[in-house]
């Protein structure tokens, strides 16, 4: 494989696909590009200190050569001590430009070099890359003339050496560093998240048990508290999902039975032995109407439960909503049916605004008006006037009102109080106008004590 290949497979490898690991990743590489910024300037500090020691021994070896020259006399002289040979190693003494003693074994180039520091004159330093890299320094000898210059030299090679040694020391030290902070971070990240697994899984088993259970009850951080909250609501909104379900199986279940017990006992009945042409009619006709009563009992209660979601707030003006309600249910021809708004609650004549949506409301109201024009004699009256809560909608009609006995199964899925009274429905209208009315705030009742006839009263919040 070549570089280039290598270089791709690296550059394509997927990040980590835990949460650990990308954390473990940001945190070494963070360290890296730290620790690569130290290592720099680290060095770069260590390796100027080398320099000023190397010029300060230059400096010190010009300055004790220099106690060893005599300017008093007409012509400059070296005098002789004891340390010669020490002192001569690499010194380069001129007079003006004349060069007039140099080291023992000097080599062309640093000579060369050194008459190029004598000719800018001052103090000057320079790196000479050399067989061995070189520093040197020139500097003139105070006297009356300043005419003297001594220049040194000194051998970097062991500066040089303590630099390379710094330099894998520091990146030895670096590399240790990095491996305890990939090691110390997925620990500590692993410990962080265990409480995370262990409530992922507790929210799994309490789903799938529809646990009574909740993370709000035991005391954690606040980013833990948070995701806690958060998986409460998302338990209890699973909880309502399958209680919902539960209802609605139960209510078609039990809804269901009857009309389907009506089909089956009538087709047994044909099937027993042969009948005439009306009995077979007949059959056909109850069959129909008990099909018929399934189709609208599943209706209803699918209808109900696409409508028992959450209402998203909004608010309709009352009069023409109820309008529209009783022009969509079709008055009577037997019936008169009398829509009164009262706008204050001196009865003055006005419009009121509920806090629901249009459509909502007439959902409410619908189950309610068709239920008293099944029942009534000729009247029906739908009367809205303010509450101290908020809007009241009262619905009376003249009929027979609803037995004493049967009052507190009124708004029971499927309950009538007398299924064979040739009036049609599933017992489902009633039920389903409170449940509506309680997802908004509201509230459906029954007066029992109204006569003659029946009276329903519909609470609503004001919009």
């Amino acid at each position: 494989m070549t570089a280039f290949a290598r270089l791709s497979v690296i550059v394509s490898r997927p990040a980590p696909r835990t949460l650990r690991g990308r954390l473990s990743l940001v945190a070494l590489t963070t360290a890296a590009l730290l620790m690569v910024l130290l290592t720099i300037v680290f060095n770069a500090v260590a390796e100027r200190h080398l320099q000023h020691q190397a010029d300060d021994e230059l400096r010190t070896r010009a300055a004790a050569v220099a106690t060893t020259i005599d300017t008093g006399g007409p012509a400059v002289r070296v005098l002789e001590t004891s340390n010669d040979r020490l002192l001569d190693a690499n010194v380069w003494i001129y007079t003006g430009t004349r060069l007039l003693e140099q080291p023992p074994s000097p080599t062309a180039a640093l000579t060369r070099l050194a008459g190029e520091l004598v000719g800018r004159g001052g103090r000057h330093c320079v790196t000479a890359e050399h067989h061995v890299p070189v520093r040197m320094c020139a500097g003139p000898v105070p006297d009356r003339r300043g005419a003297v210059t001594v220049v040194t030299a000194l051998d970097l090679t062991p500066y040089r050496s303590s630099a390379d040694t710094l330099l894998l020391g520091s990146c030895g030290l670096d590399v240790l560093m990095l491996t305890c902070t990939y090691a110390l971070t997925r620990l500590a990240v692993g410990r962080a998240l265990r409480p995370v697994g262990a409530m992922t899984d507790q929210a799994a088993r309490w789903s799938a048990v529809a646990s009574e259970e909740r993370f709000a009850a035991v005391v954690r951080p606040a980013e833990l508290a948070r995701l806690g909250t958060s998986l409460d609501a998302l338990l209890d909104r699973i909880r309502a999902v399958l209680r919902h379900e539960r209802q609605l199986t139960g209510e078609l279940s039990h809804e269901l039975r009857t009309p389907l017990s009506r089909i089956i006992a009538e087709l047994d009945w044909w099937q027993a032995r042969p009948r005439s042409a009306a009995e077979t009619l007949a059959a056909h006709m109850v069959v129909a109407d008990a099909a018929q009563s399934m189709r609208t009992i599943c209706d209803t209660l699918l209808d109900d439960a696409r409508d028992s979601a959450p209402a998203t707030p909004g608010t309709a003006w009352i009069r023409p909503a109820l309008r529209r309600a009783v022009e969509t249910l079709g008055e009577p021809s037997h019936l008169t049916v009398t829509v009164l708004v009262q706008g204050s609650c001196d009865g003055d004549e006005g419009d009121l605004e509920a806090g629901v949506q249009v459509a909502l409301l007439e959902r409410i109201v619908s189950p309610l008006l068709a239920n008293s024009c099944r029942y009534a004699r000729s009247r029906v009256t739908v009367r809205a006037c303010p509450a101290p809560c908020g809007v009241r909608i009262d619905l009376t009609d003249d009929g027979p009102g609803v037995p004493e006995s049967f009052a507190p199964h009124l708004f029971q899925p499927g309950r009538r109080a007398d299924p064979g009274d040739g009036h049609g429905g599933a017992g489902l209208g009633l039920p389903l106008a409170r449940r509506l009315a309680r997802s908004v705030g509201g509230e459906v009742t029954y007066d029992p004590g109204h006569t003659p006839g029946a009276r329903f009263v519909v609470s609503l919040p004001a919009g």
